[in-house]
């Protein structure tokens, strides 16, 4: 089920009423069946895994809590480890790691087929198998109390709007919410509300409508070369932020509606004046669990400049994995790994200083990280390969370059499509509102403006969002991870 379905949107009200309706201390039975419920949707046969999951978590956090032996805490920590990412494993990359093999062992002529399973990857796996690391990981370091209540415990990893696509939550700032009794708040829903639409607007009006360009270009590289690949990659660079930053501001709204708050996942990422910056503006939940469950643990800045420099890689690259079971997203990784060691190098001769440079600063940010999405949406490594080799070509006699560009994408359709011209705008909005949340909350700010104002502006962005849903339904890009 998806949140830009027309079962999603018969669902949500459903469990909107039924949940207020319920008893404050039975809301939370609620929340679990609507969320088995959600899951379900998509493949029941798959529920299995994450009741399986969450059965060893919550087991092995309550004897890790319980007992006083050290050796014991950490035979169950590392019980949870195996069957947990054991799981996530075999169903994500068992056949990369086969084909991997197989291929490097071609390399030294040494001949076999790859065992491949007909696999299909339950949805949300990556992102439910995280959560409950984290918060097992969290009981044996004494950060968290382990849950008594199974059901509680149950409807945290399942909870409905980040099933699918995080955030990633943390126990300690999540459980307690799952646990409290909740009361309706008004203003908090009318939030949400706001929220839920600025996401589908996002989505819907911006990302779903450069996919479509995106994919023309991408599934087919070899038909286009230079600045026509260099769009493509652009629109990708803003399909691919306001698909999952849109699918994580609908998430944080669904959640209002309920009383309970997510983490805001991303703030205005593509403002940041460095790689390291954008990582703590883009999939915050993310970036900072690896930063506490990889790179710290393998001693973070602590060890030595040299450490510092490989623990920072490490992280990246299983960063990328994580991603996906691919070379393209690893080397995506790798990149942003490489690019944070470069950076620190660089400060230490020329260090971050007047507004001038940081604003040339966010430019060249926002080129390298734009650049390195093409590995990240290329289909393969023979296709990012392409890419990047002929990005640049004709670039030396500008008007040819930009003219062979247009004559493709009026060849391929795009430049008659209206809704990509109109996107190009919704695309400059979308940039104003990431530019004043740099400095206010854009709900505060826009509140100062007068009800005429605020409801024309609320009621064109629920137009836009239903005239640009008439152009097709289309996943979210973080679902296949």
């Amino acid at each position: 089920m998806l949140f830009n379905s027309n079962a999603f949107y018969i669902f949500l009200p459903i469990v909107f009423v039924i949940y207020w309706l319920t008893p404050p201390k039975h809301r939370w039975g609620v929340l679990l069946v609507s969320s088995y419920y959600f899951y379900m949707s998509a493949n029941a046969k798959y529920i299995l895994l994450i009741l399986l999951t969450t059965a060893v978590s919550y087991g092995t956090a309550l004897v890790i809590e319980k007992t006083e032996e050290q050796k014991k805490k950490k035979l169950c920590m590392g019980l949870a480890l195996l069957v947990c990412l054991g799981l996530l494993f075999f169903f994500k990359y068992f056949n990369f790691l086969s084909s991997s093999v197989t291929a490097i062992l071609a390399r030294a002529s040494i001949s076999m087929s790859p065992v491949t399973l007909k696999l299909v990857l339950p949805v949300g796996i990556s992102f439910y198998t995280f959560q409950t690391l984290g918060y097992v990981i969290d009981v044996y370091k004494g950060k968290t109390k382990a849950c008594r209540h199974f059901g509680k415990y149950a409807a945290f990893v399942s909870f409905f709007p980040l099933l699918l696509a995080g955030p990633i939550e943390r126990a300690e700032h999540l459980m307690p919410q799952i646990e409290e009794e909740h009361h309706f708040e008004y203003d908090k829903a009318i939030r949400g509300a706001k929220l839920i639409a600025w996401g589908y607007f996002k989505k819907i009006a911006i990302a779903d409508v450069l996919s479509s360009s995106v994919d023309i270009v991408y599934n087919q590289v070899t038909s286009f070369t230079g600045l026509a690949l260099g769009v493509a990659t652009l629109f990708y660079a803003f399909q691919v932020y306001c698909d999952f930053s849109g699918y994580s501001d609908i998430a944080r709204g669904v959640a209002c509606l309920f009383d309970i708050d997510l983490v805001n996942n991303f703030k205005s990422p593509y403002f940041a004046a460095s790689v390291k910056e954008f990582w703590a503006r883009w999939h915050i939940s993310l970036s900072t669990w690896f930063r506490d469950y990889v790179y710290i643990p393998l001693g973070g800045s602590r060890t030595g400049k040299w450490k510092t420099y490989r623990n920072l890689l490490v992280t990246f690259l299983v960063s990328g994995l994580w991603h996906g079971a691919s070379w393209t997203f690893v080397i995506w990784g790798g990149l942003h790994g490489a690019a944070q060691i470069f950076e620190r190098i660089w400060n230490q001769y020329f260090p971050p200083g007047k507004e001038g440079k940081n604003r040339f600063r966010v430019l060249l940010t926002f080129a390298f990280v734009t650049l390195a999405w093409l590995f990240f949406r290329a289909n393969t490594m023979s296709d990012a390969i392409y890419i990047l080799t002929h990005l640049f070509d004709g670039i030396t006699h500008p008007l040819s370059y930009v003219k062979e560009c247009y004559v493709a994408f009026k060849k391929a359709g795009l430049i008659q499509s209206n809704e990509l011209k109109l996107v190009l705008f919704w695309v400059v909005l979308l940039m104003a509102h990431d530019y004043i949340a740099l400095r206010e909350d854009v709900c505060q700010w826009f509140g100062r403006f007068g009800k005429p104002v605020r409801y024309t502006f609320y009621f064109a962005l629920i137009f836009v969002v239903l005239y640009s849903r008439q152009l097709g339904e289309y996943s979210f890009v973080y679902f296949q991870f």
